[in-house]
């Protein structure tokens, strides 16, 4: 396929790795093809023929890993009505099968994600649990869509396989997107936690196990239980690489790391050198005076004067300090203190003091929570429990406390259930000021109608995971406040937001090569060739095809959409932050009809990266080449669907 034209599948991962091993190992390819033999032997293993080494298969294992990596025809539609902050928002809400997702997300989230939690079935007998359709995965999702219950008994006789088949290519998706440094917790019980603890050790690596924590749920009344009453379940923790992952903790630096010097009752005058970083402007003056900390003062006796965010001259200062005047010069020779116009004198925590953390133990008691308490938090947020065994948000809280809170991490949870995750990350931003931001994907599997949720009017399980979201996100607002942070100018709104997108075919046409057989051969061929000249669906919006294009251009779904006129005409604004490129990644989207050479012209004036063209939008071929002229001149790449 044409390199300039933009087709309407996901990211292709088998070239994508292919391209990477030519890179290290160009002398195994021959042909273009891989010699598997050569390159093992490179790495110091030899084939044998040995038959009888330790490995963990079940039926259906190879197809899952072919199943991962085939691309999908899909996209995320957006759903502006259903979310919350639309524009505003960083955190994204996707309703569809996780996996189809899962490949949605590799372009866009590649090596980004810092946190992933999930709960999936535990495969108890009654767990939602289907088998996926290699052929046509969206089809596959359309058809389980419809259907209210898909249990996975033991009679079926592909018990374990079925479960296997299942968490296996998602989770081999899933650590595509986990950062160097990130994590996954994923709750299990005893059904399958043997099970899935060999295949994270085949996903993630054996050398990347970090534990196995027991988390003390609601305990069974005695007797109901079958032999042993039932007090724990479990949390396998594994890092995408366990020797950047920092020390799990129960303790979060977030508040240390602005926390206000220590207070004594002793008032006193502390001087502190030039070169202090202020945390207003780079240049000004911070006037002589009385300034207040939360529970304390300070009071400048002289006007602070700084340039470029560091100060320039010499300050004493009046305050309570239980540290020595040789601490504060430390502080200020390690770069950690800093002073504000709003809150007097603050440090950051160095990295020995991070060291000290105390970590989690890999038994998670009451300050985890427990059935009971998630049972609680639906009924305080709904009047009533419309799910059983939910996790409280408690777990998810202190799971995601315990890593050291890094600007704009991402927390994903790809089976979202009744959206805890969500609960649990804006909950922690509220009180921390942190700016985590959570995506949270659920298939829309139909609630029973005998069920209470049904009732209440909830038809799938996503409409109770929105809904819970907007209750919590409201109810964290009247408890906390709508704005975050510790310093008066750092404040910030909170993000009580999320995005909705859906699940859905690309907009894209996409040619079916299906043969034609029967009478009328000839019309049945031309009807699907004249079928292609748009080659935008006509059910779509400018909206789904924009951020089609986003997805598979590698622009995260959170990144906001900007509408420009040029020529009277809409054009679609995306700016884009990328860490290796000096400046922003600009992309413009032209999405109308009869493109001439003069919008492309106009378009080209806002120095984009790259502009995204309707090929059926050009009023005619020499607009195309003349487009293809121009912005060649200007090093502009077009790109076209």
């Amino acid at each position: 396929m044409d390199k300039n034209i933009l087709d309407g599948l996901s990211m292709d991962l088998e070239n994508s790795n292919m391209e990477k091993l030519k890179t290290v190992f160009p002398e195994c390819f021959s042909e273009g093809k891989l010699d598997i033999d050569k390159l093992l032997s490179l790495c110091g293993e030899y084939i044998e023929d040995d038959f009888e080494k330790y490995k963990f298969e079940w039926k259906g294992k190879a197809e899952c890993l072919h199943l991962a990596q085939k691309r999908s025809t899909g996209t995320l539609r957006p759903c502006r009505e259903e979310s919350v902050n639309f524009d505003d928002t960083n955190n994204v809400y996707i309703e569809g099968d996780n996996l189809e997702v899962l490949k949605l997300l590799q372009t866009a989230y590649y090596n980004k994600v810092k946190m992933i939690y999930i709960d999936p079935p535990y495969n108890t007998g009654n767990d939602f649990v289907y088998e996926d359709d290699f052929a046509d995965p969206m089809a596959r999702y359309k058809e389980i869509t419809e259907q209210t219950t898909k249990s996975n008994p033991e009679t079926m006789g592909r018990f374990h396989t079925n479960w296997l088949n299942m968490m296996y290519p998602r989770l081999r998706l899933a650590a595509n997107l986990l950062r160097d440094d990130g994590v996954i917790f994923i709750s299990i019980d005893d059904n399958e936690v043997f099970n899935l603890k060999k295949v994270c050790d085949e996903v993630f690596g054996e050398e990347n196990f970090i534990d196995c924590l027991h988390w003390k749920k609601k305990k069974q009344p005695s007797f109901l239980a079958k032999h042993t009453a039932k007090l724990m379940e479990y949390v396998l923790v594994y890092g995408k690489n366990a020797d950047q992952l920092e020390k799990l903790s129960i303790e979060t630096l977030s508040d240390a790391t602005k926390k206000v010097i220590n207070i004594s009752n002793q008032e006193c005058v502390r001087h502190f050198s030039k070169g202090v970083r202020v945390k207003i402007g780079e240049n000004g003056i911070i006037k002589a005076g009385r300034y207040k900390i939360k529970t304390m003062e300070v009071e400048y006796l002289q006007d602070v004067y700084y340039e470029n965010g560091v100060t320039i001259n010499e300050v004493d200062v009046v305050s309570k300090f239980s540290v020595s005047q040789e601490k504060i010069d430390q502080f200020i020779k390690d770069n950690l203190l800093f002073i504000t116009e709003n809150s007097g004198l603050r440090r950051d925590v160095s990295e020995e003091e991070k060291k000290k953390r105390k970590s989690i133990t890999d038994l998670l008691l009451s300050e985890y929570g427990d059935n009971q308490e998630s049972d609680n938090e639906q009924k305080d947020l709904f009047g009533n429990k419309y799910f059983d065994y939910t996790k409280p948000v408690k777990l998810v809280y202190n799971l995601t406390k315990s890593l050291i809170y890094n600007e704009d991490d991402i927390i994903l949870d790809f089976f979202s259930g009744s959206a805890t995750t969500a609960h649990a990350v804006m909950q922690l931003n509220a009180e921390d000021g942190g700016n985590r931001r959570f995506i949270c994907v659920q298939l829309p599997e139909l609630c029973d109608e005998k069920s209470e949720a049904y009732k209440a009017g909830y038809k799938n399980i996503c409409e109770i995971g929105k809904e819970r979201i907007r209750r919590a996100g409201k109810k964290i607002i009247e408890e906390k406040g709508d704005q975050i942070g510790i310093d008066d100018e750092e404040k910030k709104p909170l993000d009580i937001g999320f995005k909705v997108f859906k699940l859905d075919t690309s907009n894209l046409r996409i040619w079916d090569n299906t043969p034609i057989t029967g009478d009328n051969q000839i019309e049945m061929f031309t009807e699907r060739m004249n079928s292609m000249i748009d080659s935008i669906k006509d059910d779509r919006t400018d909206m789904d095809v924009v951020y089609e294009v986003m997805l598979k251009m590698g622009v995260p779904l959170d990144v906001p959409v900007q509408y420009i006129g040029v020529n009277e005409k809409v054009v679609y604004k995306v700016v884009y932050k990328v860490v290796h490129i000096v400046g922003d990644f600009l992309l413009m989207i032209a999405l109308f009809d009869n493109i001439t050479a003069e919008d492309i012209e106009a378009i080209a004036e806002y120095a984009p990266a790259k502009i995204i063209c309707a090929e059926h939008g050009f009023a005619d071929d020499s607009a195309l080449s003349n487009a293809h002229y121009i912005l060649k001149d200007r090093q502009i790449e077009l790109k076209l669907i």
